[in-house]
């Protein structure tokens, strides 16, 4: 039987701390026996989770008896971590334990150190801060977990199920993570990666950006067939000039920054119409359905009938 250990920190996030103790504990073997043993420890007697205190019954001790230690997110991931935490995650890493965390739970486990030139991610509102914090991590900010043998990584919450389900399937097997799944009433695999979940009015841009006049009207004629010196007359400047701007102010080049509010449209009209998807590719600007599938499924990390599937709201009814 394999012994999970979760870990229990201040202002612990109570839904990525019952995902890991729910999926390991209710897994069962095809002879109907427990495959994981779970343990909740913590540093201290009492955990402050915000909305309530959890009592744990295991100390920081229980890391060293764990096969695998799970890090739930906090709220305050940039809060400094005890001491003893660190020393006990470093020894444990050490020794071989294989070390996943959920959502925030990330920046704990860079803090010691092991996620060091590795790729990595966290909840996609959080990989920004984790970049910063952590330059040495390549953090992506686009899959829903990322398995680097030892150390796992995972974005928000139902990802960390996913996390679970998975790290179960390299237990024991798809058998068992399937049945696993099936309690949990999820898919064993998701489909496209949280690139997907992630919402933007209008592709990213610094606040204050000179280039915010041109952008806005990009914006609103995204569906027409602009072409780059179409942008740069509208912008008063050269086409060399706009793209060097466009770089140092979005981090890409002005038509890259056309076709993310192309789909952005597209996700819009996915969530809120009944409009085929052959019809919305050219309400929002691209020559063909197979170009805008190809883009769509590129910048999101899933196909546009699978984020409709996802996302549609209640009140409208998709044509597949």
């Amino acid at each position: 039987m394999h012994t999970v250990a979760v870990l229990a920190l201040e202002k612990v996030i109570p839904f990525d701390l019952s995902t890991p103790i729910e999926a390991f504990g209710q897994t069962r073997l095809p002879d109907g026996r427990a495959a994981y043993r779970v343990r909740v420890c913590a540093a201290t007697a009492t955990v402050d989770a915000g909305t309530f205190l959890l009592q744990s019954q295991w100390g920081l001790n229980a890391l060293a008896e764990a096969d695998t230690i799970v890090l739930p997110g906090c709220a305050e991931p940039t809060a400094p971590i005890p001491d003893e935490v660190i020393a006990a995650l470093r020894r444990a890493a050490d020794d071989g334990t294989r070390i996943a965390s959920i959502c925030t739970g990330a920046f704990t486990l860079a803090a010691t150190g092991v996620l060091d030139g590795q790729r990595a991610t966290t909840h996609w509102r959080a990989t920004d801060a984790l970049a910063q914090c952590y330059p040495s991590i390549d953090v992506d900010p686009d899959v829903l977990y990322v398995d680097n043998g030892q150390f796992l990584t995972s974005a928000g919450a139902s990802a960390g199920l996913d996390l679970c389900l998975h790290m179960i399937r390299r237990d024991y097997g798809s058998a068992v993570a399937a049945d696993a799944a099936r309690l949990a009433v999820v898919p064993l695999e998701r489909e496209g990666g949280q690139a997907q979940f992630i919402v933007h009015d209008r592709p990213p841009t610094p606040c204050g950006s000179t280039l915010e006049p041109v952008l806005h009207w990009m914006q609103e004629n995204a569906a027409a067939d602009l072409t780059l010196a179409d942008i740069a007359e509208h912008s008063r400047m050269s086409t060399r000039t706009l793209n060097r701007r466009f770089r140092e102010q979005t981090g890409t080049t002005p038509l890259q920054w056309l076709l993310r509010a192309r789909v952005r449209q597209a996700q819009h009209l996915l969530e809120t119409s009944d409009h085929p998807v052959e019809r919305i590719a050219g309400q929002v600007g691209f020559h063909s359905p197979t170009a805008f599938r190809d883009r769509f499924k590129r910048i999101t990390g899933t196909t546009p009938n699978a984020y409709r599937a996802a996302f549609q709201t209640s009140n409208s009814t998709a044509g597949r």
